[in-house]
């Protein structure tokens, strides 16, 4: 039988907030090599069907990951990442206000495996990313929990 920490059991809850810089795109297409002209050149993106700069959707799973690791997680275990599961719903702008929210839906009594309710939303409510993530909760030090 599993024991969750409080901040990983059915119904909990994390978020973080954070604003879309250009820095921001550009620090993330540096790092992950991927410098498409749609995230990085002002020109280029004004022809597409965005008519501007949009952020990698890649970004806001990291902001999952960081709600996750950082939010929701404290010293005595680590979240380890088994699934992800997600939709792009709308684009998202430099400038625009992002927030990341992860809530636990279930929980397995055999393993110490969460299962979440994954979104992020701009500052106007709109919804520009859904889906689920798989978590192995990995206690600290080992056999902790």
């Amino acid at each position: 039988m599993s024991h969750f920490p409080q901040s990983l059991s059915i119904g909990a809850t994390g978020s973080a907030t954070r604003v879309i810089t250009d820095q921001t795109v550009r620090d993330f297409a540096s790092l992950s090599g991927d410098t498409q002209p749609l995230h990085i050149d002002d020109d280029y993106a004004s022809d597409t069907r965005f008519k501007r700069r949009v952020a990698h959707g890649a970004l806001l799973v990291g902001m999952i990951s960081a709600v996750l690791g950082v939010k929701m997680a404290d010293d005595s275990f680590t979240v380890i990442f088994l699934g992800l599961e997600v939709s792009f719903t709308s684009p998202v702008y430099i400038g625009d206000e992002i927030t990341a929210k992860c809530e636990v839906i279930e929980t397995r009594e055999d393993k110490p495996i969460v299962t979440l309710k994954i979104a992020c939303g701009n500052a106007d409510s709109e919804e520009v990313m859904s889906g689920r993530a798989i978590v192995y909760v990995d206690p600290h030090p080992v056999n902790a929990l």
